[in-house]
Protein backbone atom coordinates (compact mmCIF):
# COMPACT_ATOMS: atom_id res chain seq x y z
CA UNK A 1 0.00 0.00 0.00
CA UNK A 2 1.28 3.24 -1.05
CA UNK A 3 2.20 5.69 1.90
CA UNK A 4 1.01 8.93 0.10
CA UNK A 5 -2.37 7.82 0.48
CA UNK A 6 -2.43 8.30 4.16
CA UNK A 7 -0.30 11.50 4.15
CA UNK A 8 -3.92 13.85 4.27
CA UNK A 9 -4.69 12.01 7.10
CA UNK A 10 -1.34 12.35 8.74
CA UNK A 11 -1.41 15.91 8.14
CA UNK A 12 -5.00 16.23 9.05
CA UNK A 13 -3.95 14.49 13.00
CA UNK A 14 -1.27 16.55 13.30
CA UNK A 15 -3.40 19.71 12.66
CA UNK A 16 -5.65 18.75 15.40
CA UNK A 17 -2.84 18.12 17.70
CA UNK A 18 -0.94 21.91 17.47
CA UNK A 19 -4.43 23.67 17.09
CA UNK A 20 -6.13 21.32 20.32
CA UNK A 21 -2.63 21.91 22.55
CA UNK A 22 -2.78 25.86 21.78
CA UNK A 23 -2.30 27.50 24.75
CA UNK A 24 -5.89 28.78 25.87
CA UNK A 25 -5.31 32.26 25.65
CA UNK A 26 -3.92 32.09 22.20
CA UNK A 27 -7.22 31.31 21.28
CA UNK A 28 -9.64 34.34 19.97
CA UNK A 29 -12.75 34.55 22.37
CA UNK A 30 -16.26 35.74 21.15
CA UNK A 31 -19.08 35.74 23.18
CA UNK A 32 -21.59 35.06 20.36
CA UNK A 33 -19.93 31.93 19.52
CA UNK A 34 -19.62 30.84 22.81
CA UNK A 35 -22.94 31.23 22.96
CA UNK A 36 -24.02 28.95 20.02
CA UNK A 37 -20.84 26.39 21.21
CA UNK A 38 -19.05 26.54 17.95
CA UNK A 39 -16.20 25.11 19.51
CA UNK A 40 -18.15 21.80 19.59
CA UNK A 41 -19.00 21.85 16.01
CA UNK A 42 -14.93 22.61 14.99
CA UNK A 43 -14.86 19.55 17.36
CA UNK A 44 -17.74 17.13 15.23
CA UNK A 45 -15.42 18.44 11.95
CA UNK A 46 -11.85 17.92 13.00
CA UNK A 47 -12.84 14.26 13.96
CA UNK A 48 -14.91 13.66 11.41
CA UNK A 49 -11.91 14.79 9.14
CA UNK A 50 -9.73 12.08 10.85
CA UNK A 51 -12.16 9.08 9.59
CA UNK A 52 -12.86 10.99 6.28
CA UNK A 53 -9.15 10.42 5.50
CA UNK A 54 -8.41 7.37 6.60
CA UNK A 55 -11.20 5.80 4.76
CA UNK A 56 -10.30 7.48 1.76
CA UNK A 57 -6.45 6.76 2.24
CA UNK A 58 -7.91 2.59 2.53
CA UNK A 59 -10.31 3.50 -0.68
CA UNK A 60 -7.63 4.99 -2.80
CA UNK A 61 -5.48 1.83 -2.40
CA UNK A 62 -8.27 -0.89 -1.82
CA UNK A 63 -10.89 0.99 -4.18
CA UNK A 64 -13.45 -0.59 -0.94
CA UNK A 65 -13.29 0.14 2.92
CA UNK A 66 -14.53 -2.59 4.92
CA UNK A 67 -16.78 -1.87 7.46
CA UNK A 68 -15.02 -3.19 10.46
CA UNK A 69 -12.06 -1.38 9.54
CA UNK A 70 -14.33 1.74 9.47
CA UNK A 71 -15.51 1.15 12.67
CA UNK A 72 -11.79 0.64 13.86
CA UNK A 73 -11.14 4.33 12.23
CA UNK A 74 -13.79 5.63 14.46
CA UNK A 75 -12.56 4.57 17.78
CA UNK A 76 -9.17 5.46 16.52
CA UNK A 77 -10.62 9.11 16.44
CA UNK A 78 -12.97 8.72 19.78
CA UNK A 79 -9.86 7.50 21.42
CA UNK A 80 -7.45 10.00 20.09
CA UNK A 81 -10.14 12.63 20.85
CA UNK A 82 -10.14 11.14 24.59
CA UNK A 83 -6.21 11.46 24.63
CA UNK A 84 -6.02 14.96 23.13
CA UNK A 85 -8.64 16.22 26.23
CA UNK A 86 -6.19 14.40 28.75
CA UNK A 87 -3.07 16.15 27.06
CA UNK A 88 -5.09 19.51 27.28
CA UNK A 89 -5.52 18.93 31.42
CA UNK A 90 -2.35 17.86 31.99
CA UNK A 91 0.38 19.41 29.89
CA UNK A 92 -1.47 22.09 27.85
CA UNK A 93 -1.31 25.81 29.55
CA UNK A 94 -4.66 27.52 30.07
CA UNK A 95 -6.55 24.14 28.48
CA UNK A 96 -9.01 22.02 30.33
CA UNK A 97 -10.39 18.50 29.87
CA UNK A 98 -13.97 19.05 28.18
CA UNK A 99 -16.37 15.69 28.51
CA UNK A 100 -18.74 17.17 25.94
CA UNK A 101 -15.71 17.91 23.44
CA UNK A 102 -14.70 13.98 23.68
CA UNK A 103 -18.61 13.70 22.94
CA UNK A 104 -18.49 15.86 19.86
CA UNK A 105 -15.21 14.30 18.34
CA UNK A 106 -16.77 10.77 18.80
CA UNK A 107 -20.23 12.46 17.10
CA UNK A 108 -18.46 13.62 14.14
CA UNK A 109 -15.74 10.39 13.97
CA UNK A 110 -19.27 8.14 12.89
CA UNK A 111 -20.17 11.32 11.15
CA UNK A 112 -17.29 10.96 9.26
CA UNK A 113 -18.09 7.41 7.92
CA UNK A 114 -21.03 8.82 6.41
CA UNK A 115 -19.46 11.89 4.91
CA UNK A 116 -16.96 9.71 3.51
CA UNK A 117 -20.04 7.28 1.89
CA UNK A 118 -21.80 9.93 0.10
CA UNK A 119 -18.50 11.31 -1.17
CA UNK A 120 -17.54 7.97 -3.03
CA UNK A 121 -21.40 8.06 -3.97
CA UNK A 122 -21.15 10.73 -5.89
CA UNK A 123 -17.59 10.33 -7.20
CA UNK A 124 -18.65 6.67 -8.63
CA UNK A 125 -22.15 8.62 -10.10
CA UNK A 126 -20.28 11.10 -11.83
CA UNK A 127 -17.48 8.64 -13.29
CA UNK A 128 -20.41 6.20 -14.46
CA UNK A 129 -22.45 9.24 -16.00
CA UNK A 130 -19.37 10.40 -17.79
CA UNK A 131 -19.20 13.36 -15.79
Amino acid sequence: MKKRYFLPAVLWLILIMVLCTLPGNDIPNNSFLEKIHFDKFVHFSLFGGIVFFLNLAIYWARKRVSPGLQVLFVLFAALYGLAIEFIQKYYTVGRSFDLMDALADTIGAIAGVFVFKIFIALLTKNKTSGK
